[in-house]
């Protein structure tokens, strides 16, 4: 029985994901006077799939029907596209790695606070209403 329904599980997705962007965030910001180094981001249409994917079952019930496969990604943080390099060859932009900082710390934060509502409408459930 999931007593949230997987509430819980999706938001806890959730947070991972906006912890590694705020890691990668957080690197492309320490490299920025790095010569040659290439902006990261993290993908999370790229991370939806690639989990979709671990998680699809095929049975084959005819002989005939193709094998079912697909290719596991270990990799979660991909290169910038389309981004300029400054003279020394380095492509970090600190205006965007700024706002993309500000924009997952808002959503880092709301996940949060729907995990905190989740447990406190459990604690007070289990304290009876009280």
């Amino acid at each position: 029985m999931n007593l949230f329904g997987g509430t819980i599980t999706n938001l806890e997705h959730g947070l991972k994901y906006a912890s590694l962007k705020n890691k990668t965030i957080a690197h492309n910001i320490a490299n920025v006077d790095t010569p040659n180094y290439k902006a990261k981001d993290v993908k999370f249409k790229k991370l939806l799939n690639d989990e979709n994917e671990k998680q699809l079952r095929a049975n084959k019930s005819d002989k005939r029907h193709y094998d079912f496969s697909f290719e596991q990604s270990t990799h979660v943080v991909y290169s910038y596209e389309n981004f300029q390099y400054r003279h020394n060859g380095n492509g970090v932009d600190m205006d965007k790695e700024q706002a993309e900082l500000a924009k997952n710390t808002i959503y880092y934060n709301a996940l949060i606070d729907r995990i905190n509502g989740k447990f406190n409408t459990l604690n007070t459930v289990i304290k009876g209403g009280k």
